[in-house]
């Protein structure tokens, strides 16, 4: 889609004569339209050149003929109320139609349009105007803005055909302005033919023509159906009642003379729309319903090109044509009901709103159970799937089961499939749970103990595998086994399942001690002793050598080991030691995570 060039298309066959009336192709004698009368016509030439050899007006450029126009119409009307006014210009979705609109009084002083649309229309459109595209696209580049007016403003209304391909147009008002003056909008002041503007009616309608003039002598009435007027004898009244399309002429015989007065009346069929079928789709995301896939429905065997289709959201808006749904309907899940406006190209008045269809967006199941589980080592089963289920969905597992939860005692991968279901349409989505055992920590505690300090490292050990989390006494959780900066003192470690099945604590002390010492009288290091004993309740620390042989206790009070046994100094090795201390309960118990040694240097 985009704006032409006349450089790049070229003309096609020429139009043949219409036998439509009131179009005009020069400005001066632009046809005056009043009230909301839709217009219908067809366009052959330019009679003169109204644009006198510009190359631009507004958005307008010159066509193939070289000239700004090429088959063109004016129209001229002028308002007598205050509203927002639009217009539908309806034609053929093959042919490419232009427009300018202009406020003016003069045509020889038109200024540039106040609306404007040279658009090809290489994406077969049906209307061109001003507001809102009757067929429901609200981002037609074929639009332009709504006008607001005032009373008493006069406009001419420019509509031209660009290329000689061309079956004709309607004109149809539009905007608010008609809901508070649906029969004055336009002034009929501006025109001063006998029988009034041209009328276009419905199929079954009749129409009155009425000539009356005072001092009237005679009437004679004429009709023209495309082979020039004939009398249409025995009509001889002041009226005339009309129900086919023509070009009707009356000729009134006055005392001072002949008056001679014209109008177009046009008839368009009336549509029948078809039944239309219910539609249930599955929903997804962003849905868009594409309404256009149910034109053909609703038209049955009526041709495409003489009529045009709207859905509406109510039945009030399909039988005025207001709000058009979009035909790519953004759709949200649930049942709605569409009503159907089959409408006439010509006279969009023309129309049947009798038929409506239910369309419903069946919704896709969503689960909100977890797809990746544990089953605890230890439990014999657990349940997976949907806890909270739609009573409307069923559900089939890769193991036969159709409930929404089952029993699992193993791991793997269960698939379940969920569907909703209604009038044969099923919307369905698979979901696999994968179960995995988690197992219970089995943990060891280190602590790397560098010479005598405040605090040390602790590294917790787990020979279980699975994904745990630790934490020492009261502390946060962490997923790393290893803890800087540990006081010294009795402390507990916590390792967790992260999945929640287990958890095992381990109770160790934090002490500092020297790897070793060296009595020999230097008055450096010459005891052995362990800092961090006063954090702790009544504690002990026995030290024996290699066999097993108790050589010394200590308490927090004990000034330290001197290296003697019963006063007689011992050899350079290796001694070990044991600490023990009263728990929480008041009960002595040994630290089996410190039960280490040190060396004696001489």
């Amino acid at each position: 889609m985009k704006l032409k060039s006349a450089t790049i298309l070229t003309a096609i066959a020429i139009f043949s004569q219409m036998t439509y009336a009131q179009v005009i192709p020069d400005c001066g004698n632009a046809v005056p339209i009043c009230s909301n009368t839709p217009i219908n016509g067809g366009t052959n030439g330019y009679g003169i050149d109204d644009f006198s050899g510009v190359a631009s007006s507004g958005c307008l450029e010159q066509t193939t003929t070289g000239s700004i126009e090429s088959n063109s119409a004016w129209y001229r009307f002028r308002t007598s109320a205050v509203g927002q006014l639009g217009f539908n210009i309806g034609h053929d979705s093959s042919e490419d139609w232009d427009f300018a609109l202009y406020r003016s009084s003069d045509c020889t002083n038109l200024g540039d349009p106040i609306r404007c649309n040279f658009f090809d229309n290489s994406d077969a459109k049906s209307f061109v105007g001003v507001g809102e595209d009757p067929s429901g696209d609200p981002d037609s580049v074929h639009y332009e803005d709504w006008l607001d007016v005032m009373p008493g403003e006069d406009y001419y209304l420019f509509i031209n055909n660009f290329s000689n391909s061309n079956s004709g147009f309607s004109i149809q008002f539009t905007g608010n302005i008609w809901t508070t003056n649906p029969t004055d909008a336009l002034d009929c002041s501006i025109i001063n033919n006998l029988l009034g503007p041209p009328i276009a009616a419905c199929d079954g309608d009749v129409v009155t023509l009425d000539a009356t003039t005072v001092g009237a002598l005679a009437y004679e009435w004429y009709e023209d159906t495309g082979s020039g007027f004939t009398q249409i004898i025995g009509e001889t009244n002041s009226t005339l009642s009309v129900s086919s399309s023509a070009l009707y002429r009356a000729l009134v015989t006055t005392s001072t003379g002949s008056i001679i007065s014209e109008v177009q009346a046009y008839f368009s069929a009336i549509p029948t729309t078809s039944v239309v079928l219910d539609e249930v789709v599955c929903h997804t995301d962003n849905m868009v319903f594409d309404l256009g896939i149910k034109d053909a429905e609703a038209l049955g065997l009526q041709n495409p090109g003489d009529f045009v289709v709207s859905y509406h959201s109510s039945s009030a808006d399909a039988n005025t044509g207001a709000n058009p749904m979009n035909k790519q309907y953004e759709k949200l899940p649930g049942l709605e009901t569409v009503y159907v406006r089959v409408a006439s190209r010509m006279s969009p008045d023309c129309y049947d709103a009798t038929v409506s269809f239910e369309l419903n967006a069946l919704e896709t199941p969503n689960p909100t159970f977890e797809t990746m589980v544990n089953l605890c080592d230890g439990t014999p089963s657990m349940m997976i799937g949907e806890t909270m289920p739609n009573p409307a969905y069923t559900y089939l597992w890769e193991t036969g089961e159709t409930t929404p939860t089952i029993s699992i005692t193993q791991a793997g991968d269960y698939t379940v499939t969920i569907t909703n279901s209604h009038l044969g349409v099923d919307c369905f989505v698979d979901r696999t749970v994968s179960v995995a055992i988690s197992n219970s920590p089995v943990i060891s505690v280190d602590v790397a103990f560098e010479d005598i300090q405040p605090a040390n490292t602790v590294t917790i050990t787990n020979e279980a595998e699975g994904e745990f989390e630790y934490r020492i006494d009261d502390g946060p959780y962490q997923t790393s086994p290893v803890f800087e900066e540990v006081l010294g003192g009795a402390h507990t470690v916590t390792a967790r399942d992260i999945h929640g099945c287990s958890e095992v604590t381990e109770n160790f002390v934090v002490v500092g001690f020297s790897p070793s010492f060296s009595p020999n009288g230097d008055v450096l290091n010459e005891t052995w002793q362990i800092d961090g004993l006063s954090e702790l309740d009544s504690p002990i620390v026995t030290i024996y050598d290699r066999y097993g042989k108790l050589l010394w206790e200590m308490t927090e009070f004990s000034p330290g080991w001197d290296g003697n046994f019963q006063g007689t100094p011992l050899p350079s090795t290796d001694y070990w030691f044991k600490l023990s201390y009263l728990d929480n309960d008041g009960n002595r118990v040994y630290d089996r995570h410190l039960q280490s040694h040190f060396s004696l240097r001489r």
